[in-house]
């Protein structure tokens, strides 16, 4: 047997390529959507792509099974449980609890884990040729290394009021009958920490059951269902605003892209043209640079593995925008943001000096000066780390607004205060910065030391 992990670090997200060597078949499960990855792996190990399978319909990331089968003419396998309302709406194979998938010598059992969303499956693998018990279970975001899949995504980013409740309740019974499954299975979950699709991933890549059911909190609660489930809707981490939007796209028909786009410098004249039309810019260079000198209504958000969470926040998915960035940068920040959809790029700058414009710059304040800011009736502090860490420990005095749902509620924000912003140590509080420039408030103080600063140096929280 052939197994390799594909792990995306800017969205926390895990994928698998398993093959038999014997057959020179493979199968992908839960691919990303710059698939060339897995083209090189089945290519350097003697390996056709001939099965792509998915856990279920993800909110997080754009799926790349539908451009791997168009490459490869590989058959998809997706889940035809969950009931009508959870049905993927192009042509595949549809898979039910108990249904078996033959890879070569290797067989894949569907086991129906509801929870996370109705329709989640994972897989249990055996080897045949080793053995007759199977050795691997692919649970998609059902169990992770320390946690469980949130069933709360489709309440609260697609707005299917009421269902939070009931995946908890589904979720408690997959826990149990997961509990049953061999304490020697390797676990292997579609995401680790990072990804927001639960509160306590661990860092792991894998596990196995019999870990988990030590360590894991969700197999604590034996005979507990209403503590269960208080626990699994309690404290979860916003959901990116763009998860909505992937939801849909991964169960309907949507345009395909099979290939990495390649994406043209612009010119002075070509850039101001599009600036001048409205076209928004997205700065992606480190936030110390941006403070310098920015282009007036840019967004800074950096280009580290959290851009495209942060942009999935942040864009709209039916506008165009041009990328600030180095050339050499370009083919990773295209494929990044391409793997939640983000394909609207009109073309990209590497030098914001040379444009003829007057840039802005960002008013950066130390924890001392900071202090001095503090108590005062004519000062508005701004939190803008997410609502659990600041009702965790906050400044006292500060107000809290989500940078993620800054745009959404900027009235919020003083026009007649003085308006300091921070987060834990700056990279949100740039985005939040720039988020208000590009919105008039034109005398924001930022402290990018924030919480990290603050109680290093013996600032208290309440």
């Amino acid at each position: 047997m052939f197994f390799q992990h594909v792990y995306d670090k800017s969205l926390a997200q895990a994928s698998f390529l398993i093959g038999c060597q014997a057959k020179g078949e493979a199968i992908v499960i839960d691919a990303q959507r710059d698939m060339d990855v897995y083209l090189k792996i089945a290519a350097q190990n003697n390996l056709n792509i001939t099965h792509i399978a998915e856990t279920h319909i993800h909110a997080d990331f754009l799926a790349g099974s539908r451009e791997l089968a168009a490459v490869t003419g590989a058959q998809l396998y997706l889940s035809d449980e969950g009931g009508a309302d959870w049905q993927y709406q192009f042509d595949h194979i549809g898979l039910k609890h108990g249904d078996i998938i033959k890879v070569g010598n290797l067989t894949l059992e569907v086991l129906h884990t509801p929870g996370h969303t109705p329709e989640s499956i994972s897989f249990l693998l055996t080897d045949h040729p080793a053995t007759s018990e199977p050795v691997m279970i692919f649970t998609g975001d059902f169990v992770f290394v320390g946690d469980i899949g949130r069933p709360d995504l489709l309440e609260k980013a697609a707005g299917l009021v009421g269902t939070q409740e009931t995946g908890a309740k589904q979720m408690y019974q997959s826990v149990k009958r997961f509990a049953e499954l061999p304490s020697y299975l390797q676990v292997w979950p579609g995401h680790g920490a990072g990804s927001a699709c639960g509160k306590t991933l661990g860092a792991v890549p894998s596990s196995t059951v019999g870990y988990e059911k030590i360590r894991n909190w969700a197999f604590q609660h034996e005979n507990d269902e209403n503590g269960f489930v208080d626990y699994l809707l309690t404290g979860q981490p916003e959901p990116p605003k763009y998860f909505a939007m992937m939801k849909q796209l991964n169960k309907v028909n949507r345009p395909l892209l099979v290939e990495i786009p390649q994406h043209h410098l612009l010119s002075t004249t070509q850039f101001s043209q599009a600036f001048s039309d409205g076209i928004k810019v997205i700065d992606t260079r480190n936030k110390i640079d941006f403070a310098k000198g920015f282009i007036p209504g840019s967004i800074n958000i950096q280009h580290n593995n959290s851009l495209s969470t942060w942009a999935g926040w942040i864009m709209n998915y039916q506008e165009q925008f041009i990328i600030v960035a180095n050339a050499s940068e370009m083919e990773e920040i295209t494929r990044k943001l391409m793997r939640i959809g983000l394909d609207n790029i009109y073309g990209f700058i590497n030098n914001v000096d040379d444009l003829g414009i007057e840039l802005q710059t960002a008013d950066v304040i130390s924890l001392e000066k900071f202090k001095t800011y503090l108590g005062k009736d004519n000062v508005q502090i701004v939190d803008v780390r997410g609502l659990t860490e600041y009702e965790d420990g906050h400044i006292d005095g500060a107000e809290h607004v989500f940078v993620g749902t800054l745009q959404d509620n900027l009235n919020k924000i003083s026009k007649d205060k003085q308006v300091v912003i921070h987060c834990q140590s700056g990279d949100r509080a740039t985005i939040a910065n720039s988020i208000l420039r590009r919105n008039g408030f034109d005398g924001v103080k930022n402290y990018y030391g924030g919480m990290k600063e603050w109680l290093a140096n013996g600032g208290k929280t309440i």
